[in-house]
């Protein structure tokens, strides 16, 4: 006996049959609507269904100018420091000390900025750390003295420190496993390409010869630049409202609802579909799961629960109180030393070379306008030192010699550094971490060491170029390096020690490294090498994190 009913009577409605009939039966769903996930999902799950597309993109466009802050706070003084010798009566110290003197303040404020981010959030942090960081560096452009500079920059570091250390987590939050180590290799290029941005705009504003006042304060060429290094910070600041809290950070907090449209936003954004259409219904509420206590999204089904059960255990792991006792155990206390230590030394003598290097091509630059005699780097380093002498006589006349080319090698370094950056996104599997930082600690130690025999501003431009590339690669490879080491439950308290420690390098490294200037030619480039090679060493001696089950 044949059925009653048509043989398609249950295929779904076409959208076209939809929109053209609209007798479709009330309880069917068009066919683009995806089927609803009722039961609570985590994070990964979540974000899975949010898709990548637009949203994700206008993210990372937001995303360079704040980049490009963090950038110019930490780099813009090591460019100014040619051009404001004679306006600001500059010794070697004084120029070790204000390379030095952002540092000393992100090096204060970390901890009040790791427990805003972790108990305020990412997104509030972000605008007012970035507009408070944009004033204060147009403040800092303002400055007659070296004093009034130092404290602009001590207070720009201070203020600097929370959105440099939220930008990572807040853009990496916004995406699942399957895209977040495309994503942070993106910011990796991202960094690079704000160091070559930065030397660019040294080469069109610092060598102008402007001169004005405006209200009753004189403005030069390197105090224009300044102003101009505020603009990112500002720009990101009015950007930044544009986008929700990171909904990673909304569900360890509890706050599903909020979470929830977080993702719908993102949801409809890059799908373009209503936000009504997000297959995920419920979250799980990490707080209540935290405290022990039932969560309210939570259902009776026996495996959801189990899920719940796995869910809580991890999370039990990474809120351990006693996460310094497991810090201070075996064998995580050894290797936290080793990888501090190494980041120590490693660091100091690459942020010495790399933020006196501007310094050092504008002398190469000045001494070859002046003389015909060879160039070579202990002529150059003798005639900086005999200079800032004769500054501080006020019976001399201060002359500084600013072209475009005095900043067009800073370009080049920039662009090599680019390169390794790229190049170490395409080995670093195959060689692995500890490989990269060997090689590249390695490489930057003969560089450095050779650099006392470059005779010529072409041999130490190419020395210097391959120093700085191959310095930037082993310190990104580092960062691979403490996320395997260690658990999950010690990763994020292993970055920011290791972030203090490298502060702590940069600071040294930049206050005896004018000292050992003036104490001939070669104390300095031993000074690094040195540092360099035992940032080596270490890492040598550091477990193959590529046979290590990440955990």
């Amino acid at each position: 006996m044949k059925s009653a009913v048509p043989k398609n009577a249950y295929a779904p409605v076409s959208q076209f049959d939809m929109d053209s009939t609209k007798t479709h039966v009330k309880d069917e769903e068009p066919k683009h609507v995806e089927k609803s996930i009722e039961a609570p999902a985590d994070f990964e799950t979540a974000i899975e269904a949010c898709g990548f597309g637009r949203f994700n993109y206008l993210l990372l466009i937001v995303a360079i100018p704040a980049i490009m802050g963090t950038v110019y706070e930490t780099g813009v003084v090591s460019f100014i420091l040619p051009s404001a010798e004679c306006d600001l009566s500059l010794d070697l110290l004084d120029k070790g000390l204000l390379n030095a003197v952002t540092y000393c303040g992100m090096l204060v404020s970390v901890v009040a900025w790791g427990y805003l981010a972790d108990n305020k959030g990412r997104k509030q942090l972000l605008i007012y750390g970035f507009l408070l960081d944009g004033i204060c560096v147009v403040c800092g452009s303002m400055s007659q003295t070296v004093v009034q500079l130092m404290v602009s920059k001590f207070i720009g570091g201070f203020i600097i420190c929370g959105p440099f250390a939220v930008l990572m987590s807040y853009l990496s939050e916004f995406h699942g496993s399957k895209h977040r180590s495309r994503i942070i290799m993106v910011i990796g290029i991202m960094f690079a390409t704000s160091n070559i941005i930065l030397s660019i705009m040294a080469i069109a504003i610092l060598p102008r010869d402007w001169n004005f006042q405006i209200f009753n304060m004189n403005f030069v060429a390197w105090k224009v630049f300044m102003a101009v290094s505020g603009v990112p910070s500002l720009l990101a600041a009015l950007l930044l409202p544009l986008f929700p809290e990171s909904p990673r950070f909304l569900m360890a907090q509890g706050r599903v609802e909020e979470a929830m449209e977080a993702f719908r936003t993102m949801y409809a954004v890059n799908s373009g579909k209503p936000k009504d259409t997000y297959k995920i219904k419920a979250l799980i509420n990490e707080k209540a799961q935290e405290k022990n206590f039932p969560s309210v999204d939570a259902v009776s089904t026996k495996g959801q629960l189990k899920i719940n059960m796995e869910h809580e255990q991890k999370l039990k792991l990474v809120k351990d109180p006693n996460t310094f006792r497991i810090l201070c155990s075996k064998p995580y206390l050894g290797l936290c030393l080793l990888v501090g230590v190494m980041q120590f030394f490693s660091v100091m003598g690459h942020n010495s070379m790399r933020l006196w290097l501007p310094q050092l091509f504008a002398s190469i630059n000045e001494y070859e306008q002046m003389s015909l005699e060879a160039t070579s780097l202990c002529t150059i380093l003798e005639y900086s030192v005999n200079k800032t002498e004769l500054i501080k006589n006020p019976l001399e006349q201060c002359i500084v010699i600013i072209t475009p080319s005095s900043y067009t090698n800073n370009l080049i370094v920039a662009g090599a550094s680019f390169v390794s950056n790229l190049l170490a996104g395409t080995i670093i599997n195959a060689v692995g971490s500890k490989g990269i930082q060997v090689i590249g600690l390695a490489t930057a130690g003969l560089c450095s060491i050779s650099l006392f025999w470059s005779s010529s501003s072409l041999s130490t431009l190419v020395i210097t170029s391959l120093f700085i590339a191959m310095g930037s690669m082993a310190n990104t490879a580092a960062i691979g390096t403490s996320v395997n080491l260690f658990p999950t439950s010690l990763r994020t308290l292993i970055v920011s020690l290791t972030m203090v420690v490298e502060r702590m390098g940069t600071i040294l490294g930049n206050v005896i490294f004018p000292i050992f200037m003036q104490l001939g030619c070669v104390p300095p480039f031993v000074m690094i090498t040195v540092a360099m090679f035992f940032g080596c060493l270490i890492a040598a001696c550091l477990p193959n994190s590529k046979k290590i089950n990440l955990k």
